[in-house]
């Protein structure tokens, strides 16, 4: 198997090289040259495969962060005042038909009359 070959398959085992190209921090001539000299030495590596694990993980580590600096107690009065006035707004906005007051209606005695 050619060098070529050997450093394709290497490649294949770790594909975060490939991010080093395609963010132009490398070339894969630069690469291969890395290769070339030092083979699959995992010293010389590291530094490209570590790097990159490093720069994956940031956006999760920052998110980790926000989320400790976080007060529950705050958030919690802040989405119970929220709920308060959606339900203030629920109430002025729903349509209630006035109650009319029922008058209590007695039999009309027999013998009375509209005019009496």
């Amino acid at each position: 198997m050619s060098k070529k070959e050997e450093f394709k398959n290497f490649v294949k085992k770790y594909p975060e090289l490939a991010v080093h190209v395609k963010n132009n921090t490398y070339s894969w001539q630069d690469l291969y040259q890395v290769y070339d000299i030092y083979g699959e030495e995992k010293e010389v590596w590291n530094q490209f495969i570590n790097a990159e694990t490093d720069s994956r993980d940031a956006p999760l580590n920052e998110l980790a962060a926000l989320v400790k600096g976080v007060n529950l107690a705050n958030v919690q009065k802040y989405i119970n005042n929220a709920q308060k006035a959606i339900n203030v707004v629920q109430e002025l906005t729903t349509k209630t038909e006035p109650k009319i007051p029922e008058i209590p209606k007695t039999p009309r005695p027999i013998n009375k009359f509209f005019g009496d």
